[in-house]
């Protein structure tokens, strides 16, 4: 069946859900600043709890991670998403629940194949970008180290 654009756009805005840009960036503003805010919460608490600045840093990044694997697997993270939208996608958070929902979503081919391989789906590009970026930065700043 061909259909024009302007054909295509009548029929999504038919079958779609009515939806207020305006409501939709307010609610990922609020969901995004929630998550950050309970970062800062977090972290604040690790440094009154006796914690170096760098360690405060990590100890937040490790419970924002644990943290949303958790409602991730408990299937919140997805409601979250729902009302928040973008918001939810702040990268720590956004990134842990990439990568568990791809594990859950696989776990029926087994542990190694299925829950094992389909989580890197997601984690492998960024372990590789990540990577290499950081090999060659490195070789950046020894460059200039030398010309220096």
């Amino acid at each position: 069946m061909k259909m024009t654009p302007e054909e295509y756009a009548q029929r999504v805005r038919r079958v779609g859900p009515p939806s207020s840009l305006f409501r939709d960036c307010a609610w990922a503003f609020g969901v995004g600043g929630a998550i950050c805010l309970l970062g800062e919460i977090l972290r604040q608490r690790y440094l009154a709890m006796g914690a170096d600045t760098q360690l405060a840093g990590t100890l937040t990044s490790c419970t924002l991670i644990a943290l949303s694997a958790i409602l991730t697997t408990l299937g919140l993270y997805q409601r979250l998403a729902i009302w928040g939208g973008a918001g939810s996608l702040v990268p720590i958070t956004g990134f842990a629940n990439g990568v568990v929902s791809s594990a859950i979503e696989f776990k029926t081919e087994g542990r190694v194949p299925g829950t094992g391989a389909k989580m890197f789906t997601i984690a492998g590009p960024v372990i590789v970008y990540g990577t290499l970026a950081s090999v060659v930065y490195g070789l950046i700043y020894a460059l200039l180290g030398m010309a220096g």
